[in-house]
């Protein structure tokens, strides 16, 4: 009894410590490169899983012959390897900006795939060796699994708030000596086990610090300011929604005025430049100095509108755009903004320099998702603000190209328009690319939302203005009056801003001041609101359809079609406009392809040397294959709708895999009692098939509920309703992994190396149809996929 019991508990350890490792990898590689590495860190972690299966494969009965000592040693092999092989990874100079002209890039981002998937590499090698050594015991040790996996990543989610990243990472390394021990108290008594953890934690104490802290890319907002001379960091914060660094360069001021006029001759006062992650810097303004040049950005287009308006900022950040409205006349203005730390720098760290602009009695901040406020604002609001939240360089290479931006969809855009009094205004900025991009895909969008919201011509309601380096938006809830468009006009000349965009706007008179040898932004505008829309997007070289919180990649403009011509004259700047997020999603692709290929092939050669039975084969393969893409493409896909719904990503991916994997892991348990049926696995199967396509169903109007709720509480809910879905879709694997060991005991080992193969591909195969499809899709795919798996399950 204790040794089951403590094998159980060493499983859970082990995969509790491998879950939360994968979630703290996904922060860390945030701040280090510019990309959403969520798909790439799955995938990694199943590749481990399925070179495990490739390995015991192959060992066959040696392994179950020594399998105490080999699973004490791979738990230990986990905690050594998940810092060794991080360090090493950080050393690997991968540069996604480079992938369409350094070829070398795809090698080194290969190298460090295969450096992190080491520590999963050994965790799985724990769990596959207890299910091959005590098959017999399968579901509830596949259950312990799961549920250790669901507490591992809460525990990831507690250790961002308690600890800095480093420690974080660090103190989930001990989770695999901590297994080790477990397992070692259960069949050798407490000295061993006693003597093995206070090893481990001595040799964590001698972990220097830099080897497990993020090593910021060169080329990243944050690297490059601290090479002018006398840039110094003055401040930090850390917390799951990023790793806030607060600049002060006073040899070399920093002048941050996002799309200025020419004209302007009023500088910026003194300002602390604050960087996210690195890199999408903001800055907070010293209050009581001229703010003049407030007046010169594209972004102050509405307030030449409106007087005296009520602002709602979504995602106010550390308040520049709070700023610039009480400077221009607000007369309240309501501060969004869902990470607490960026608040704080404000409010507390340089309240004095911010001149205290959150305690202002006009200003009041909520701590929320902005998502969240549109779904239960009250009417009257004269303006909605949109941010410039990101970074030139990241817009313009398409670092976020896989990230999900539900803050420009259809539906946000919409709910928003919602929110306006009459009259009032809806202010989106973007960074201003040639050919453009961005501000044409927000054109098309708020033509999108306005004909949802009844508009019939929505042209008439849309004015459209660009600078040198950015591009102003303005929705207006009714016609713009001649009124407004002679306020726009005055706007626009004193500050030599062109029209793209405007009831009755000549051409002409649209390209007059930032000449461009074709405007396409004004030409793009006249078509999309023309009946030849369709055809446009159609033929355009980027992906201008609107966004949705379906498919809420608002930074996706990537064309397979137009890839050839980019390339081709990559040396004349266009490689600037490929979306780099877009490719490392494909590149990890490319890589992953081989690999997986070579681990069910391998295993497939080794069990006819070890005299498996030929027949079955293609049925096992067709089964778990199945399974480990209907599994991931569920995953990824609510992973993405639960952030909708709670609003912070990390903390949505933390709740989706707790109650995906707790619950699955009870379902595991419970299936149990069925392991004697022939069709329970296909039983299981069909109603993973049923259950998918009705959550995909249901999804849009889930979203809906609890709007009010905090961030806490629509997490509970939201792990609540995934609950019997994780319960049903954790009975089929372990239901046909105990089919086929007792009937083909040597292909267990090589089923669950194709499991996790099929995995290592899902994750990916999911972003890449999500980005092309979206996430209904996916979805529907996963459905179709579980009916697969009933059809072909182990007889």
């Amino acid at each position: 009894m204790r040794e089951r019991v403590g094998l159980a508990l060493a499983i859970a350890l082990v995969s509790a410590a491998a879950l939360a490792y994968q979630l703290l990898l996904m922060r860390l590689l945030a701040i280090v490169h510019w990309y959403p590495f969520a798909a790439l860190i799955v995938s990694l972690a199943l590749l481990g899983h399925g070179v495990s299966g490739t390995v015991l494969s192959l060992a066959g009965r040696r392994a179950v012959a020594a399998f105490e000592r080999l699973f004490t040693a791979s738990a230990l092999g986990f905690g050594i390897a998940a810092v060794a092989a991080l360090a090493l990874a950080q050393r690997v100079p991968f540069n996604g900006l480079e992938l369409v002209w350094d070829a070398s890039q795809v090698l080194k981002l290969a190298a460090i795939y295969l450096l992190l998937s080491v520590p999963f590499f050994f965790a799985a090698c724990c769990f596959g060796l207890a299910f091959v050594a005590r098959a017999e015991r399968i579901p509830s040790l596949y259950g312990a699994d799961l549920a250790g996996a669901g507490a591992g990543a809460l525990l990831a989610m507690l250790a961002l708030q308690a600890l800095s990243l480093p420690q974080a990472l660090l103190a989930v390394a001990l989770g695999g000596p901590l297994a080790a021990a477990c397992a070692l108290l259960a069949v050798r008594g407490p000295v061993p086990a006693g003597s093995l953890l206070l090893a481990a934690v001595a040799a964590a104490a001698l972990v220097p610090a830099g080897w497990l802290a993020p090593r910021v890319n060169e080329y990243k907002g944050l690297a490059l300011a601290l090479r002018i001379e006398g840039t110094r960091v003055v401040s930090t914060r850390s917390g799951p929604l990023g790793e806030i660094a607060v600049v002060e360069s006073p040899v070399v001021p920093l002048r941050y005025a996002p799309g200025v006029s020419l004209n302007a001759v009023a500088e910026p006062p003194p300002q602390l430049g604050v960087f996210v992650d690195g890199d999408g810097m903001s800055v907070v303004t010293q209050r009581g100095a001229s703010l003049e040049h407030f007046a010169a950005l594209t972004s102050a287009l509405p307030y030449a509108l409106l007087e005296a308006p009520r602002v709602l900022v979504l995602g106010a950040g550390v308040g520049a755009d709070v700023l610039q409205a009480l400077t221009l006349g607000a007369r309240q203005v309501v501060a969004v903004e869902p990470d607490r730390n960026r608040i704080e720098v404000v409010r507390t760290d340089h309240a004095d320099f911010a001149g205290h602009l959150y305690a202002d009695s006009r200003v009041e901040v909520v701590l929320a998702e902005p998502r969240a406020v549109l779904g239960r604002a009250s009417r009257g609001f004269d303006l909605v603000v949109l941010p410039l939240s990101d970074s030139s360089v990241g817009a313009s290479a398409g670092t976020q190209a896989a990230s999900d931006q539900f803050l420009y969809t259809i539906e946000a855009l919409e709910a928003a328009y919602a929110r306006l009094s009459p009259g009032g205004l809806i202010a989106a900025t973007r960074w201003e690319t040639q050919p453009p991009r961005a501000s044409l895909k927000l054109f098309a969008t708020a033509i999108a939302a306005l004909g949802r919201a009844g508009v019939r011509d929505p042209g008439a309601q849309l004015a459209l203005i660009r600078g040198w380096q950015t591009s102003t938006l303005v929705v207006k809830r009714g016609a713009l009056t001649r009124a407004d468009l002679e306020a726009i006009d005055r706007f626009r000349e004193r500050w030599s801003f062109d029209a793209a965009w405007l009831p009755g706007l000549a051409a002409a008179d649209a390209n007059r001041h930032h000449l461009v040898e074709r405007d396409e932004l004004h030409a793009g505008a006249r078509a999309l609101l023309s009946s030849g829309a369709a055809a446009y997007l159609d033929a355009y070289k980027f992906d201008l359809a609107p966004a949705t919180d379906a498919r809420p990649f608002f930074h996706d403009f990537f064309r397979w079609r137009a890839l050839p011509e980019l390339v081709r004259l990559r040396e004349h700047g266009a490689a600037a406009l490929l979306d780099s997020g877009y490719l490392v999603v494909v590149a990890g692709l490319v890589q992953a392809v081989p690999i997986a290929f070579a681990l069910i092939v391998l295993p497939l050669l080794a069990s006819r040397r070890t005299g498996a039975a030929p027949t079955g084969r293609g049925r096992t393969l067709v089964h778990f294959t199945a399974l480990g893409l209907g599994f991931l493409f569920v995953e990824i896909a609510l992973m993405s709708r639960t952030a909708l719904y709670i609003g912070q990503p990390l903390l949505a991916t933390a709740t989706v895999l707790a109650a995906l994997l707790v619950s699955a892991g009870l379902g595991s348990a419970y299936a149990a009692r069925w392991t004697r049926s022939g069709r329970a696995a296909m039983a299981a199967a069909l109603a993973c098939a049923v259950l998918i396509a009705g959550y995909a169903f249901a999804a849009r109007w889930f979203v809906e509920t609890g709007t009010g709720w905090s961030a806490y509480l629509r997490a509970g809910a939201a792990a609540l309703a995934l609950a019997p879905l994780g319960f049903v879709m954790g009975m089929p694997f372990p239901l046909g992994l105990a089919r086929l060991a007792a009937t083909v005991p040597a292909r267990v080992p090589w089923a669950w190396g194709i499991n996790g193969c099929a995995s290592v591909l899902s994750a990916l195969l999911a972003v890449l149809l999500a980005l092309e499809a979206g996430y209904d899709v996916v979805m529907y795919a996963a459905a179709a996929l579980y009916l697969i798996a009933a059809r072909s399950g182990p007889r």
